[in-house]
C-alpha cells in the first residue's frame, strides 16, 4: 500500500463515516471555482470536517505524510485559488456552517467558516445589526471571504473584509490550534496575526472560526441612477462627492455597454427616456443610507443638486424595488460578462483620483491590441473591473501585461478584491518588489515550513524546488 492509500485509510479511520470522498464519489463541483480559466483536477480525496478537532486530524495527518492541503469555501472565488491540486487533500468547509453567536451588546458575530453571507444575514434578522460586506455573491462563505479579503460595492463606506474581521481560530499545518484577536475593537498586543491571515488565500493556516464586527442596519435607503455623457465625468465626480462628507454606501460606475448588458440580463426597465439613454456613455449608481426619512430626503436632494452641477444628464431616484433590482443586477455583472464570452476579467485597483487617467490608458492599450473592453467598478474606492474580449491568447497576454503595469504605475495593485490565486500570479510576481516577495516567502515558511498549504498559489513555490 502506497503513502497516498495509507493517508486515506488513516483519515477514514480517524474521522466519522462519510467525511472522506475519493474517486468517483468526489463531486465535480468541488473541482473548480468560478475562474474564467478552470483547470478541473481530481484531488487525492475531499474531506468535509464538521469541527475544529476534525480539521486538526486532517492537518496533522497531511503534515506527517507531506501531503498538500487546499482549503475550499463555497467555490465562488474568481482567481483559481481554491481549486484542487493533483495528489492533494481538498478540505471543504461547507459542513462547518454554524452561526455560533450573535452578540448584540458587543455588535459581533462568531461563525464557522462555511457560513454563507446569506446565512449570516438571516441570523441577524431582528437584531438591528448587519454585516455590511457584500462581495457580490451571497452564497460565498465567510471563510472564503477571509482568505481573499473580499470587498464589493459597499467598500466605499464600510470597507472590505479585513476591516470587519477582529478574531480568528486557526489550525496550523501541524495541527496546532491558535486564536487571534477576539471581540475587542482594538489591540496593541503583539503582531496582528488576524490581519496577516486575511487575504492569504489559504497559504498560511486553515480558518475554523471567524469573529466579525457588525454595524447598525440603516433602514432608510435611496438609490440614484445618474447618466453622464462621458466616462471621465463619472470618475471625476466621485472625489467631489466624497469631499462633501455625503458618505454614500455605494458609488458604482458602469459604462454604457455594461449597463445595457446587466439590465437586459435582469430584465430591468427604469423609465429613462430614450434620448438620455442614447447620450449616456456611463452611469453612476449612488446608494444613500440614513437613520431617518428626513435625513434621507435631505441627502437625496443635496446629492441630486451636486450631481447636476457635476454634469449629470439627469438624476433618477429609483423606487425601492427598482433600486434593489439594479444593485442585484450589478452584483451579477461578472456572470453576465462570463456568459457574453469575456476572455478575461480583471479587478485592478488604483487611487480613486487616478481612475480617470487609468481608464483612458486602458482604452488606448486595448485599441493598440485590437481588443474590446467594457467596464464597471467600485469607483468609490478605485477598484476597476474590466471585461476583456481578445481571443488570441498571446495578444491578450501582452495587453494584460500593459494593463497591469499601467495600474501599478498609477500607484495601484494587480487585484483589488478577487485575489491572486493562479490567474494573476504571473503579473503579480513580475510587478511586485522582490524584497516584498522575499519577506512573504519567509512568512510563509514560518507558518508552513514544508509548503503544504495551498502550494503554487499567490507566491511562486518553485523557487524552493
Amino acid at each position: 500500500m502506497g503513502a497516498a492509500d495509507l493517508l486515506i485509510t488513516e483519515l477514514e479511520a480517524a474521522l466519522p463515516a462519510g467525511r472522506v470522498a475519493t474517486g468517483a464519489a468526489i463531486s465535480p463541483d468541488d473541482c473548480h471555482d468560478e475562474s474564467l480559466h478552470p483547470c478541473e483536477t481530481l484531488p487525492l480525496c475531499v474531506v468535509r470536517p464538521q469541527s475544529t478537532q476534525e480539521v486538526v486530524i486532517v492537518a496533522a495527518t497531511c503534515d506527517r505524510y507531506d501531503t498538500p492541503i487546499v482549503a475550499r469555501g463555497s467555490g465562488t472565488g474568481l482567481s483559481g485559488a481554491g481549486t484542487p491540486l493533483p495528489g492533494a487533500v481538498l478540505v471543504a468547509f461547507d459542513a462547518m456552517a454554524c452561526v455560533k453567536e450573535v452578540d448584540v451588546e458587543n455588535q459581533v458575530a462568531v461563525v464557522e467558516p462555511g457560513v454563507t453571507l446569506r446565512e449570516l444575514e438571516a441570523a441577524l434578522t431582528g437584531t438591528g445589526l448587519s454585516y455590511p460586506v457584500y462581495p457580490g455573491e451571497l452564497s460565498g462563505s465567510l471563510g472564503g471571504n477571509v482568505n481573499t479579503n473580499a470587498g464589493g460595492m459597499r467598500a466605499v463606506r464600510h470597507g472590505v473584509t479585513r476591516h470587519h474581521v477582529i478574531g480568528l481560530e486557526l489550525v496550523l499545518i501541524d495541527g496546532t490550534v491558535v486564536r487571534t484577536g477576539g471581540k475587542v475593537m482594538k489591540s496593541s498586543s503583539g503582531y496582528d496575526l488576524t490581519q496577516l491571515v486575511v487575504g492569504s488565500e489559504g497559504t498560511l493556516a486553515l480558518v475554523t472560526e471567524v469573529t466579525v464586527k457588525l454595524s447598525p442596519a440603516l433602514e432608510h435607503v435611496a438609490t440614484l441612477l445618474v447618466p453622464f455623457g462621458d466616462v471621465a465625468q463619472v470618475t471625476e465626480a466621485v472625489p467631489r462627492i466624497l469631499a462633501t462628507g455625503l458618505a454614500p454606501s455605494i458609488l458604482e460606475y458602469l459604462d454604457a455597454v455594461s449597463m445595457a448588458a446587466v439590465t437586459k440580463a435582469a430584465s430591468l426597465e427604469f423609465g429613462v427616456p430614450d434620448d438620455i439613454t442614447q447620450k449616456a456613455a456611463a452611469w453612476l449608481v449612488v446608494v444613500l443610507e440614513t437613520r431617518t426619512p428626513v435625513m434621507l430626503d435631505d441627502d437625496t436632494a443635496f446629492a441630486a443638486e451636486l450631481l447636476a452641477d457635476l454634469g449629470a444628464l439627469d438624476v433618477f431616484v429609483l423606487p425601492t424595488n427598482a433600486g434593489k433590482g439594479l444593485i442585484e443586477a450589478r452584483e451579477r455583472s461578472f456572470y453576465v460578462s462570463k456568459a457574453a464570452g469575456a476572455d478575461e476579467i480583471i479587478d485592478i485597483v488604483v487611487p480613486r483620483a487616478e481612475v480617470t487617467a487609468f481608464l483612458a490608458a486602458a482604452t488606448a492599450i486595448a485599441q493598440r491590441h485590437e481588443a474590446f473592453i467594457s467596464g464597471c467598478g467600485h469607483v468609490g474606492d478605485g477598484n476597476i473591473h474590466l471585461a476583456v474580449f481578445q481571443p488570441d491568447r498571446p495578444r491578450r497576454t501582452a495587453m494584460l501585461d500593459e494593463l497591469f503595469a499601467a495600474g501599478i504605475d498609477a500607484g495601484g495593485k494587480v487585484s483589488g478584491e478577487h485575489g491572486i490565486g493562479v490567474d494573476k500570479q504571473r503579473p503579480y510576481l513580475a510587478l511586485t518588489d522582490p524584497a516584498v516577495l522575499d519577506l512573504q516567502h519567509r512568512i510563509k515558511a514560518a507558518f508552513d515550513p514544508k509548503g503544504l498549504l495551498n502550494p503554487g498559489r499567490m507566491l511562486d513555490d518553485r523557487r524552493n524546488a
